[in-house]
């Protein structure tokens, strides 16, 4: 199992995450998001505004994030993910200060399998 350190905690937390996805045909998709570390291996992700990453997340599970930090410390990290439009990852993205006027239709919880250093 892939372990979320604190360094790379910190790193996800304050700065744009980029989201890939592909479609049915692999065509690859990258939106930026930001995200929330739940656990050493789980990340949230809100859905506001998402249409084509939902698409494809219902053919696909499995995604990539980067993430990088003014110095260019980052990471790269691989996971699968499911969609939750009602339960208990939804109520926590709802909470979540960051959402505050915002949409909220749902919540990504990402399990990362695997994490490499970029550069």
């Amino acid at each position: 199992m892939a372990k979320i350190n604190p360094q790379i905690k910190r790193i996800i937390e304050h700065n744009p995450v980029a989201f890939s996805t592909s479609d049915k045909k692999g065509n690859p998709h990258v939106i930026a998001v930001a995200a929330k570390v739940v656990s050493l291996n789980q990340i949230l992700v809100t859905d506001n505004y998402m249409f084509t990453t939902l698409k494809n997340l219902k053919n696909n599970q499995n995604i990539a994030l980067a993430v990088w930090d003014k110095k260019w410390n980052g990471y790269r990290l691989k996971g699968k993910a499911k969609y939750f439009k009602s339960g208990k990852w939804h109520l926590f993205a709802k909470k979540l200060k960051e959402n505050k006027g915002y949409p909220c239709k749902g919540a990504i919880l990402v399990k990362i399998s695997e994490i490499r250093k970029l550069c």
